[in-house]
């Protein structure tokens, strides 16, 4: 008896299963629904929407759209025509026709892909009154990127076809249609490409077009992209590229309060309008293949350096937080650092202070090897191992945002290197290493890396005293403002805000001290905060790095500057930042030598020569 009622039972259950799977199937999924694109005797022609436009902070128009059209193909209802004379039309090779052709083909058979994109005005005006000859083929019309400025191309991206990667990923794309490649192209797609509209085409028994399918009722109208105001002052990033012609490196300003990017700077640089239009491709070609300048490369996100004495500002909150130093705990330094008893463990010090006490203020203004030295070994052997030590300094370090991704909205980044315990314990694993083992990371060398909008953060973390927002380039969509958490909420760091002012005041003295190793880039009627840096560099001339923030109180701007090859710290970096503080601040600069030489200043025979001594190393291996 219970076998039959099983049996009932197992019947009852599989006949609702099936049920269900109709109901889902003819009811809830759309998947089998009827739908004009299933239909061979409907042809599919899309309207594409004019892109939104970008805008800086200050309301200047940065991207904007031009008209261009594409040469579409059906490949199902293509007639036999004259292959070349269609290919001189298109000034095309015959062998170019066939292989777009079989990928069109290969893509779809009934649906529309591009031929040939992004035609120029005259290009069209000359073609549409011959196309009625090449069935299978007509013109669409679409808009692409123009760029008013010359500038900021890092920071913008480009758009380009969609691959075959995205296309099996994402269904809203057909073939040869355009997306956001990099830049806020890329992040804020979604925002910008807005909705391209449908329209079905019904088809009589001719193949000839007799008008909209069903009186058009699936036919959908575009909807224009959204503007994008990005935080970026265009001014301020035009003004810094051109102080860094002939050098190549990495610039990064922030607003402190907000963790707005002011500026992004990567040079070389390059002109975004050579990445639109038909000769796209070729010019990115060109642009990848210089190896030398890479100024598809942006330095300002990707390039990894060590911080340089910069990162004694670290050290030095991180001394006062583990209370193993005071504002005036004082250290002698006779020119270095001693560590060990061999004549290589010396680390060598160039502040002239002679044997004198040196305290915080001074340590930072001077830029004291042997102050941050004493300091760091006291922050690790404060704990009663090594590892435990390290381990307390480098999670104070990774509070700052160093060795992680900023969590931005930047379409590319590195982590940086943030060493720890156990990375020196797999660098010796038979080796009692100590503070003297890693001392080279009280100065900002070695095994720590950073990039410059990392610094730039580090920068706007003191100008907070303790806290930074997370640095962003979007500011509104469709001219509403952006609040998003990640970006409005404060991040704080393990150092207690009480720590920040003797740091805030050694940075003053920087720049004003007359013994400060910025002296020479103070700007009348603005207090400046800075740190000057060399880092050294195996492979050439050091880089030249300088943070700074200004106002003292109340900062509007906090950047940082790496020069490549570029000496040391007030070199180049320190004019070119405070020249951008002045820009900013003050919407002019009142040292018209200064920015002329900045502008002239070239450093191309340095990297001509690291190019010559990387060539002799290769013929040489």
């Amino acid at each position: 008896m219970e076998k039959k009622y099983i049996a009932y039972f197992s019947i009852l259950l599989v006949g609702l299963i099936f049920i269900a799977r109709l109901f889902f199937i003819q009811v809830i999924d759309s998947k089998y629904k009827p739908s004009p694109l299933n239909n061979s005797a409907i042809a599919v022609k899309y309207d594409y929407p004019e892109r939104g436009f970008i805008y800086d902070r200050n309301g200047v128009l940065i991207v904007a759209n031009q008209p261009s059209y594409d040469i579409m193909i059906v490949p199902r209802d293509v007639k036999t025509l004259d292959t070349l004379e269609f290919c001189n039309l298109l000034k095309i090779e015959k062998d170019d026709f066939i292989k777009k052709y079989k990928k069109a083909r290969t893509y779809s058979p009934r649906l529309p892909s591009v031929f040939v994109a992004q035609l120029s005005k005259s290009d069209f005006a000359y073609l549409q009154e011959k196309m009625y000859k090449y069935k299978g083929f007509y013109i669409q019309k679409r808009s692409l990127r123009q760029y008013s400025l010359n500038s900021a191309a890092n920071v913008l991206g480009y758009i380009g076809e969609v691959n075959n990667v995205l296309l099996s990923k994402n269904s809203y794309y057909q073939q040869g249609e355009l997306i956001g490649i990099n830049g806020v192209e890329k992040e804020y797609e979604e925002a910008l490409r807005g909705l391209k509209g449908v329209k079905f085409i019904q088809r009589n028994r001719f193949n000839k077009e007799i008008g909209p399918y069903k009186d058009g009722i699936y036919d959908t109208l575009a909807t224009v992209g959204k503007d994008v105001t990005i935080t970026l002052d265009i001014k301020l990033q035009k003004y810094a590229e051109d102080l860094m012609i002939n050098k190549r490196g990495g610039i990064v300003a922030l607003e402190p309060a907000t963790g707005e990017i002011l500026a992004l700077i990567s040079s070389p640089t390059y002109d975004p309008n050579l990445l639109v239009g038909r000769e796209r491709s070729k010019n990115y070609k060109k642009l990848q293949a210089d190896e030398a300048s890479k100024p598809l490369y942006d330095r300002s996100l990707l390039a990894q350096y060590p911080p340089g004495s910069p990162f004694k500002i670290i050290n030095a909150l991180i001394g006062l937080q583990e209370q193993v130093i005071t504002p005036q705990t004082h250290f002698y330094c006779y020119g270095g650092f001693r560590y060990g008893r061999s004549s290589k463990a010396f680390m060598k010090c160039h502040c002239g202070t002679n044997g004198s006490a040196v305290q915080l203020d001074r340590g930072i203004y001077k830029s004291c090897n042997s102050y941050f030295a004493n300091t760091y070994k006291r922050i690790i052997e404060k704990y009663p191992t090594s590892s435990e030590g390290m381990k307390v300094w480098s999670d104070h370090v990774k509070s700052f945002g160093l060795g992680d991704y900023l969590h931005n909205d930047l379409s590319t980044g590195v982590k940086g290197v943030v060493p720890d315990e156990k990375l020196y314990n797999r660098m010796y694993p038979n080796f009692r290493w100590g503070a003297t083992t890693n001392i080279s990371n009280a100065i900002g060398q070695g095994e720590i890396l950073t990039t410059p909008i990392q610094l730039a953060n580090i920068t706007a973390i003191v100008a907070n005293r303790g806290i930074y927002f997370t640095p962003h380039i979007i500011k509104k969509i469709d001219n509403k403002p952006i609040q998003m958490d990640k970006f409005t909420v404060p991040k704080q760091t393990t150092i207690n805000p009480e720590h920040f002012d003797p740091v805030v005041e050694g940075m003053f003295h920087v720049v004003e001290n007359p013994g400060g190793t910025a002296r020479w880039s103070k700007v009348e009627g603005i207090e400046i905060c800075g740190k000057t840096g060399t880092a050294e560099n195996p492979h050439g001339q050091d880089h030249s790095i300088f943070i700074a923030f200004a106002p003292k109180d109340k900062p509007k701007i906090a950047i940082a500057v790496f020069v490549e090859n570029g000496y040391w710290g007030s070199r180049w970096a320190g004019p070119i930042a405070t020249l951008m503080i002045e820009k900013y601040l003050n919407g002019e600069s009142v040292r018209p030598w200064e920015e002329k030489r900045m502008r002239e200043g070239s450093i191309q025979d340095e990297y001509d020569k690291q190019l010559l001594m990387e060539e002799l190393e290769k013929e040489t291996e």
